[in-house]
């Protein structure tokens, strides 16, 4: 069973997790996110890190969880977008 669904979200009021505002968390997905939240939340902007291939508010990040036939788990694409000082992935 998926630990995600569309349009669930993970939101960082850096640096911490905003548990009440998050929909689901995953250790893989935070595993793949992590480094990158930290400069994210300074203002590095997502073409710097390599999360997107243009300037823009939005960059991608993939699970760590290859899943079948190696793991039970599966892959999830993230789509991560700064709103404020917060940063959203979903």
């Amino acid at each position: 069973m998926p630990n995600f669904r569309v349009g669930d979200k993970i939101v960082v009021e850096s640096p911490k997790i905003a548990v009440s505002k998050t929909d689901n968390l995953c250790i893989h997905a935070l595993g793949s996110m992590l480094s990158m939240l930290v400069p994210l939340s300074h203002g590095v902007n997502f073409k710097e890190l390599g999360l997107a291939k243009e300037e823009s508010e939005k960059g991608y990040v993939q699970c760590l969880d290859p899943g079948k036939p190696y793991t039970n788990g599966g892959t999830v694409l993230f789509e991560i977008k700064r709103e404020s000082f917060n940063i959203i992935a979903n």
